[in-house]
């Protein structure tokens, strides 16, 4: 009676399971698509002139690289367009500021995670604090400040002050190293590395320096992709700050640049190749880190 049961349920049993799995996909499946479909469509659409972006538009012609497609609108963009100078900007901005960002900020979060001096506390409190404060509410006092700053002039004749921060690179670098939320990140995991590293350092010799460079540094692999990766999207994605501060076209960073492509086409096949050409920097960097990254936000997912 029961092995009759028993063999009753087990296919019915096996077919529930199919049945959710199958539920389960075509769920991920539509999700995937809705954030697909705006970037699929986004760099079809690149490649087609007006005429054929709006007769496919409502259709699945939309997201297929079918009709007349060409390379026309790229070619416009690098024939007529600034792109390459400033996507020039944009990486020199981008990369230099990630690069003293997670030196700067890691050696803060080493100094407070792992070294012991009066004050640690009250710092770290300010330090989290901080992490609440919007960008947007600074902004205006940030403006103010950077524009009676001097650019400092190396040459022939000596160091000399002269001229402002606004126009230049450094006003889209310098505000932007120091961050609470990246000293809080390797923070929290500076603080899980056993403290018997440093003691051993310490008696064969090694200085706080060498504890953080050679020993911490080296486990801190995937905070180091985190913070590379949330700071290079940050910034390459910048737009109020150097509208606010950057008029000048030698200076401009691509998002800016946007608007001033907007002035010279009215063809949203080239504002869409413009869009793509600066999408794919960010996905370069994200392959890049993925290991890391992933790994980073799984380990801080299981503490949490």
């Amino acid at each position: 009676m029961s092995l009759t049961t028993q063999t009753t349920h087990t296919p019915s049993r096996k077919a529930g399971k199919r049945t959710a799995a199958l539920l389960t996909y075509l769920i991920l499946i539509f999700f995937s698509f809705l954030f697909i479909f705006p970037v699929l469509f986004m760099v079809v659409s690149s490649f087609k002139d007006n005429p054929g972006i709006f007769s496919d538009l409502r259709s699945l012609k939309a997201f297929l690289p079918v009709g007349n497609v060409s390379l026309d609108n790229f070619a416009y963009i690098f024939e007529r367009g600034n792109i390459l100078l400033y996507f020039k900007n944009s990486l020199i901005v981008s990369g230099v500021t990630v690069v003293l960002s997670i030196l700067v900020n890691s050696m803060a979060a080493f100094a407070l995670a792992r070294l012991r001096w009066k004050g640690r506390t009250l710092i770290l409190g300010f330090v989290i604090a901080l992490m609440i404060v919007p960008f947007d509410a600074i902004a205006i006092p940030l403006l103010l400040l950077v524009s009676k700053f001097p650019v400092l002039h190396i040459g022939a004749d000596g160091i000399n002050f002269s001229g402002t921060w606004l126009n230049t690179q450094t006003v889209q670098i310098v505000p932007f190293v120091a961050s609470a939320f990246n000293i809080f990140l390797f923070y929290q995991f500076f603080l899980d590395i056993p403290r018997e590293l440093d003691e051993a350092a310490s008696i064969d010799g090694a200085t706080p320096w060498q504890i953080y460079w050679k020993i911490v540094m080296p486990i801190a692999r995937p905070v180091v992709a985190t913070c590379a990766i949330l700071g290079f999207l940050a910034m390459w994605n910048q737009y109020l700050w150097p509208i606010m501060t950057v008029q000048s076209t030698a200076a401009r960073p691509l998002q800016p640049g946007i608007q001033e492509f907007f002035g010279r086409t009215t063809q949203w096949g080239q504002v869409l190749a413009y869009t793509s050409l600066i999408t794919l920097p960010m996905l370069l960097v994200f392959l890049m880190f993925q290991k890391w990254f992933v790994k980073s936000v799984a380990t801080n997912g299981l503490k949490g």
